[in-house]
């Protein structure tokens, strides 16, 4: 079987799974219009004072200074009240609409509101995987989100997201939470469409060749990259820069609806935007990994770093310490800003910030063969490779290193006048999982959307999650403590199908030596469409994008009950699993029955698995007939509204 197969196996299931699983239909008055395709508001915070550059001016009258990672900062201490007023509301509509026989969720929230952390605390992770995880994720954010048209419906997701207290990213995943938020929280919907205006997610354009003419910017390829150069070089006067500036630029045009792929937005704005302030939306998380300078391999004991609405730094026990983030490129040592010296904003450019995150895709920028973009911007990537040596393009540098003098018995950093980050996904952890283990956030569930590729025709196959295991048994302590469930070796996901289906960890929490989540894994599989595309693929016509998108939705609401009808009563046993063992409540048959059928259950088949190579599920989303999408049923013959009927669509 080809590794990216397009041929539809069925019209009749084309055109259902299309119109089904990821494209809206179209709304039946203004009313429902945001739901549906959705329109972009103007972004409300562009705040970086310089454009790209950083630049320093006045501090506020309370000077910043670094934190020890003792607990959360009283910024989301303070959040976390106004989210949960927002979250629990959600969550019981969401659990009553889930028909978990024998269960009364408003019954059960009224029993518990005089101590709400004995209810639920929902995160969701979404993996690295370049634009397949960024697409394979949205798919999944997408049937999660109630603003979806449809999303509510019998045997829907729709509230998940809107329950959930946490959204970690990294690499792909990270494009993807960063493109959501900057974009005032949208729909995934919203980011494809916009209200059939030009979308967001125009990935048919190369990030080698910029935005197309007549879309979101009006560049050619020379102006593009003429822009995205000078704009570096601004930065340069006073800063290290590193290929990752110019990766995030280029990552901006793609993923920001801005003109001028929003030079001016910083990841901290969103902490004063009114969607983020007033608790409706979770908490964006990205992830970057440490690395040292000429430091080539990436070991599973190395400091995980976050980039959180507040702050940038570490729970681990190494650098164990935050910098807000506003304020991040200031000159801070020992923890403090010098007496005399002023606060940097706008270092934390949002473009930045993603890219650090996806760092290994710098070698993208070292594959520029094309005549269109100009010598200059060939030639400043060509300086800076030999500048930092070839097996150091993938840093991101920070300079100066916010952790200079702090923690100097137990950080790597402390010393060094830079830090140097690298993708999340380098030490194979490759879901951001890292943050939500923190035992002070006290997640109960993690939903897991793992789009890696793992295997020979990248799918995945646990490893991300294994990696995350053996991090927390880890003899160094870097674990400072996390726990996770177990789970088995890799060959044993694929020879038990654990990464071709949903599978439950750590239901049993008495196995747990310590407090664990329960890890709801999503694995990326062919359900509608062949989504193991090449990380490393740099354009996705408008068919292709639609087709990964609708096979994550497909993955992560399992086509909407189809595949399983119990599916959605097992999610929301999921997201009361540990809620039940703090409140010592009898399990509903039904979720018994869910844990039997979902839970990992110890087994283990770890010899050498055949060549994993799985088929499509429900029939082949055509890729060449997207266009039938916007049509309406009554477009689409009497084959697709049949099959619509039986998905209850219809």
């Amino acid at each position: 079987m080809k590794l990216f197969f397009n041929v539809a196996a069925s019209v009749a299931f084309s055109v259902a799974c299309q119109a089904s699983l990821i494209i809206p239909r179209q709304p039946s008055n203004a009313g429902d219009a945001g739901a549906g395709f959705g329109v972009l508001e103007a972004r409300a915070l562009p705040n970086a004072p310089n454009g790209y550059t950083p630049q320093a001016g006045d501090c506020p009258s309370t000077r910043p200074t670094l934190r020890t990672a003792e607990g959360l900062s009283p910024q989301e201490t303070s959040w976390l009240e106004t989210r949960r007023s927002v979250t629990l509301p959600a969550m019981e509509q969401l659990l009553n609409r889930l028909n978990i026989s024998g269960f009364d969720a408003s019954a059960y929230f009224s029993n518990n509101m005089g101590n709400t952390s004995m209810l639920p605390n929902v995160a969701i992770a979404v993996s690295g995987g370049g634009y397949r995880a960024c697409l394979n994720g949205g798919g999944a954010i997408q049937s999660f989100d109630s603003r979806e048209n449809n999303s509510t419906a019998a045997g829907h997701l729709g509230g998940l997201l809107q329950s959930a207290t946490y959204l970690a990213g990294l690499s792909g995943g990270g494009w993807l939470v960063g493109s959501i938020f900057v974009n005032n929280f949208t729909t995934i919907s919203g980011l494809l469409y916009n209200n059939n205006a030009s979308s967001v997610w125009e990935f048919q354009n190369s990030i080698f060749e910029g935005p197309a003419t007549g879309g979101l910017q009006v560049l050619d390829s020379t102006e593009y990259f003429d822009t995205i150069y000078n704009e570096v070089q601004g930065k340069t006067v006073h800063y290290d820069t590193s290929i990752t500036d110019y990766w995030g630029r280029a990552l901006s045009f793609q993923l920001v609806n801005a003109s001028d792929g929003g030079p001016d937005y910083t990841w901290s704005s969103t902490a004063s935007e009114d969607f983020f302030t007033s608790g409706q939306s979770p908490m964006p998380i990205l992830v970057a990994d440490g690395r040292a300078p000429g430091q080539l391999l990436i070991s599973g004991n190395t400091t995980v770093y976050e980039f959180n609405p507040w702050e940038f730094g570490t729970f681990d026990p190494t650098t164990y310490g935050f910098v807000p983030l506003e304020f991040l490129g200031s000159n801070f040592s020992n923890g403090v800003l010098p007496p005399n010296d002023q606060c940097v904003r706008g270092f934390d450019n949002v473009g930045y910030v993603m890219g650090t995150s996806s760092s290994l895709f710098n070698s993208f920028l070292l594959n520029l063969n094309t005549t269109s973009i100009p010598s200059a911007f060939k030639t400043v990537l060509t300086h800076l490779l030999t500048a930092i040596g070839e097996d150091n393009d993938d840093i991101a540098s920070y300079t100066p290193n916010p952790f200079l003098g702090f923690h100097n018995r137990t950080s790597h950093v402390a010393q060094s006048p830079t830090l140097t980050l690298v993708d999340g996904g380098e030490d194979l952890q490759n879901i951001p999982l890292h943050p939500l283990l923190q035992p002070p956030r006290a997640v109960d569930v993690i939903f897991a959307v793992d789009s890696s590729a793992d295997t020979a025709y990248n799918w995945p196959n646990g490893t991300s999650l294994v990696a995350t295991y053996e991090r927390a048994l880890n003899a160094s302590g870097i674990a400072n403590g996390t726990a996770f469930p177990a789970v088995p070796d890799p060959n044993s996901f694929v020879n038990l199908g654990l990464n071709a289906r949903p599978t439950f960890f750590g239901c049993n929490a008495s196995n747990a030596t310590a407090p664990t989540p329960l890890v709801v894994y999503l694995p990326n599989a062919p359900y509608v469409y062949y989504s193991n595309v090449s990380t490393f693929d740099p354009s996705y016509n408008i068919s292709e994008r639609d087709a990964i998108v609708a096979n994550g939705h497909a993955v992560a609401s399992r086509a909407n009950a189809t595949v399983d009808p119990l599916w959605p009563a097992c999610v929301g046993c999921a997201i009361l699993s540990r809620s039940f063992e703090r409140t010592g409540t009898p399990v509903p048959s039904v979720c018994a029955q869910c844990f039997q059928t979902y839970c990992w259950d110890g087994t283990l088949n770890s010899t050498a698995p055949a060549e994993y190579d799985p088929v499509v599920q429900l029939g082949a989303v055509d890729v060449q007939s997207a266009a039938v999408r916007r049509a309406g049923a009554a477009g689409w013959g009497v084959a697709g509204a049949l099959v619509l009927v039986a998905w209850g669509l219809l």
